[in-house]
């Protein structure tokens, strides 16, 4: 799939949208803190492969009735201090693709004012036809324990059409380097070509929705 460069989207936008509420790159809630009894929520067939490595389902979660989320890592990798991840967020409703990715990059933006995030940006690039759009952008985090880190996300937005019936997927790719950050930033950065070509012709597995019971909300 051939793919054209929008315009920076600015930030000063206001969505009423909740949809991005929860909806947050891999260095933010969304991670477990330990592992748990994992439930294939959405049916696909794994391990599920990217760029000839395989990844396997280590977390899924319930969200809500309609959005469920599901993660995947590299066989050794350790899935809280990964180095690679996969995550796919189904939702089983329409949603508009344009305010999705307008709120990504708004999100992104206020986070890295919030955290003076030196070397954060984000980018956006849309097909052709409009109806699938590519949000990549690089994060810092100097955690409280651990070590520093850089990671680049890659999150790929598509719409689905079945009839009456009408779905939304995210298909994201997350990347870290541990060590220096301007290091770490720039070798990640190096490898923004290879990585968009990826998740552009990757193709996103099958989905076949089995809604459980949602997950509690920790207090």
């Amino acid at each position: 799939m051939k793919i054209k460069n929008l315009l920076f989207i600015t930030i000063g936008l206001s969505f009423t949208s909740t949809f991005y509420s929860q909806e947050k790159p891999a260095t933010e809630e969304t991670t477990p803190s330990a592992l748990v009894e994992v439930i294939d929520r959405l049916s696909i067939p794994g391990p599920l492969t990217f760029r000839e490595s395989e990844y396997f389902l280590s977390w899924s979660k319930q969200n809500s009735p309609t959005w469920a989320q599901q993660q995947y890592i590299l066989r050794d990798d350790d899935f809280k201090n990964y180095k690679e991840l996969i995550n796919i967020s189904y939702f089983d409703k329409e949603i508009d693709i344009d305010t999705a990715v307008k709120q990504k990059v708004e999100y992104v933006e206020k986070r890295k004012e919030r955290s003076q995030d030196k070397y954060s940006f984000v980018n956006v690039t849309e097909s052709p036809d409009g109806k699938e759009i590519v949000v990549d952008y690089l994060v810092t985090v100097v955690p409280k324990e651990g070590e520093s880190y850089a990671e680049y996300n890659l999150d790929r937005f598509k719409n689905y059409e079945a009839g009456d019936k009408k779905s939304f997927v995210i298909f994201s790719y997350s990347k870290r380097i541990v060590g220096d950050l301007k290091y770490a930033s720039k070798a990640l950065s190096k490898e923004r070509s290879r990585l968009m070509e990826a998740i552009i012709t990757t193709a996103i597995p099958p989905v076949t929705y089995k809604p459980t019971a949602v997950e509690p909300k920790k207090k």
